[in-house]
């Protein structure tokens, strides 16, 4: 995990609601239970450092009624500029033809809830930096969408603002045993199971781990987003600490050139170098990671005896740039 002073240094602040108890609405199980573990997870980064400042409403607390919720998006966005936001949503969801609604405990068949569009309107409005909403609930695709002449259906999205939606705009979400079927796979991939070389957790990458953990059965996950930047939600352990990933360009001198070992890298060997040893280090590291390959695939300490040479992945290839352009 890279150090707490690496970490930028901005406002982050999250909400998360859970529901289980509805006046007019069938009970649900999980989803207090999946508010507070996303809370857990938005808090801090891997290794326990201080990440969002996160605000949790939930119904083994409070009442999340119809106003509470508007309150609390309210106080999400209220005097907060730039920086990064997240809203988190776990409960009953359902569709009209005047869109998708959050259900809320005091839900009538004709008041639904808290309107997605509104809570999107409010998102849009924010003029915060970065806006993440995570809605697990059923027809959560349908926030966003506003419908065209031609009947088609499009994203209305400020610049900034990303959405992950646990199903499409015509389906249901499931509950699981511990967590529903969605917080679930999200918690995983913000424990690591989505986190890049560096560390790094995106909504994107958070995307991809869902959406790939789903057959095409099951429940379709949807990521809407009108965002320059990838953000990072939260920094997990490095695979590669940075200070190999920066060493990139001094190892390699050019992305597809290979570098010839030979047994002076090996430090059993009479006559190792204490400095090739270290890039026998560093080689293993990125290795491990998928960024170094070896000919035939042969262990590295046999690269080395027999004087062969390694190579740098594609992915290798992409991080000696960055590391080159001085972006790591």
């Amino acid at each position: 995990m890279r150090d707490s002073q690496a970490l930028p240094a901005v406002s982050k602040r999250a909400l998360v609601v859970g529901n289980t108890s509805y006046d007019n609405f069938r009970t649900l199980t999980c989803c207090v239970d999946d508010a507070k573990a996303m809370r857990e997870r938005l808090a801090t980064h891997g290794n326990g450092k201080s990440n969002y400042d996160v605000l949790q409403l939930t119904s083994d607390k409070t009442a999340v009624t119809e106003a509470a919720l508007r309150e609390a998006v309210s106080r999400l966005f209220a005097d907060f500029r730039g920086g990064d936001a997240v809203f988190y949503f776990s409960g009953h969801g359902v569709a009209s033809d005047e869109g998708g609604y959050l259900v809320t405990q005091d839900a009538k068949d004709d008041d639904k809830g808290y309107p997605m569009s509104e809570l999107l309107e409010a998102a849009n409005a924010s003029g915060v930096g970065s806006v993440l909403l995570i809605l697990d609930c059923c027809h959560s695709g349908s926030m966003g969408n506003t419908s065209s002449e031609d009947g088609s259906t499009r994203a209305s999205l400020s610049e900034g603002v990303t959405v992950l939606a646990a199903s499409t705009a015509a389906q249901e979400s499931q509950e699981g045993m511990e967590y529903s079927v969605f917080t679930g796979l999200l918690l995983s991939a913000l424990d690591g199971g989505a986190a890049n070389v560096r560390g790094e957790v995106t909504a994107a990458a958070v995307y991809g781990y869902v959406e790939q953990s789903l057959s095409s059965w099951e429940q379709r996950p949807m990521y809407k987003s009108h965002a320059r930047h990838l953000n990072p939600i939260r920094y997990c352990e490095p695979s590669v600490p940075d200070d190999v990933l920066l060493d990139l360009p001094k190892l390699f001198r050019a992305p597809h050139r290979p570098v010839a070992m030979d047994p002076t890298f090996e430090y059993t060997v009479e006559g190792s170098d204490p400095e090739n040893v270290r890039k026998f280090d560093q080689f293993k590291v990125l290795r491990n990671s998928g960024l170094l390959t070896t000919e035939d695939d042969k262990d590295l300490y046999y690269v080395a005896l027999e004087s062969r040479n390694v190579f740098l992945t594609p992915l290798g290839q992409f991080y000696w740039r960055l590391a080159k352009a001085g972006r790591i």
